[in-house]
């Protein structure tokens, strides 16, 4: 009976685990003989083993890139993370016109990156952005990001912010308005604070929230391209080039696809060490919370 259920439902699943062949297996297992081979168009690919790994990890563009990424991570994911904890209590806290606000929020989310890069590229003209103008007219610092690497790093970070922070705040929003009332109405009964309210009864009941923003945000961050390909395209001479931009420049800039191939999977190798660590801090504080 059981041999005959499977017979009956294979035929229903076998598309999907074609879809997946198709789609992710073969083609990784493809990048992964790509990695470990020596090839470009019109040569025959030769097998080198893991000399493709060495010659990136051993590559300063490779080190400045990886410094690079990781900076905008660190900085630009705790940032959003910050922002986005403090607009969800605003919002759960009763704020007026909160539907209207809300639209106002997750807008940037619905907004294309190449459409929110050319109009940040805009507005941050360095000669005649409106926030260029509006900073000197108050006697602020400009960020003039076309020359100075540091300027366009920040600007980067402004952007990825701004474009990624409704995902952020929409996950801390409604983790924050699952936590029962009665709870807050007891802590106050017990003499609480909203100080110690937020410590003692919001930000242990948002910590499997806040795990799997950031564990999403990091490895998402970690991929980053767009931002940086369209804004700087890597430059002033590669300062601002982040991982996924040496791996474009790799294949198809100097089209060296060993190299590149490596490049991506010791990305998957980094974003699956990272999910790990926050896989194991999500299932801790969830048993934590659970007990």
């Amino acid at each position: 009976m059981r041999s005959r259920n499977i017979a009956q439902t294979l035929p229903l699943i076998a598309p999907v685990h074609i879809l997946i062949l198709s789609v992710i297996v073969i083609p990784s297992l493809f990048v992964i003989w790509l990695s470990i081979t020596k090839s470009t168009y019109g040569q025959a690919p030769t097998f080198v083993g893991l000399e493709n790994y060495f010659q990136v990890l051993s590559d300063p563009a490779f080190r400045s890139a990886l410094w690079n990424t990781v900076v905008i991570v660190v900085f630009a994911v705790h940032i959003e993370l910050a922002v986005g904890l403090l607009m969800a209590l605003l919002f759960a806290s009763g704020l007026p016109f909160r539907r209207f606000l809300l639209v106002a929020v997750l807008a940037p989310y619905a907004v294309s990156e190449v459409i929110a890069v050319v109009m940040w590229r805009y507005l941050f003209d360095p000669d005649a952005g409106p926030v260029t103008l509006a900073l000197k007219g108050l006697g602020l610092p400009i960020l003039d990001w076309a020359y100075e690497p540091s300027h366009a790093m920040i600007l980067i970070g402004l952007l990825t912010i701004w474009l990624h922070l409704p995902f952020t705040f929409i996950i801390l929003y409604a983790a924050r308005l699952a936590i029962p009332a009665d709870l807050y109405e007891a802590a106050r009964i017990d003499g609480a604070t909203p100080l110690q309210a937020f410590r003692r009864v919001t930000l242990p009941l948002l910590g499997p929230a806040i795990v799997v923003a950031l564990l999403f945000r990091y490895i998402f961050a970690f991929r980053i391209f767009s931002e940086v390909w369209l804004l700087t395209g890597g430059g002033p001479a590669r300062s601002t080039e982040v991982v996924a931009v040496y791996l474009y420049q790799e294949a198809f800039s100097y089209n060296a696809f060993g190299t590149a191939a490596a490049t991506a999977w010791i990305m998957v190798v980094a974003s699956l060490l990272l999910a790990a660590g926050y896989v194991l801090l999500l299932r801790r504080q969830v048993t934590a919370n659970a007990q």
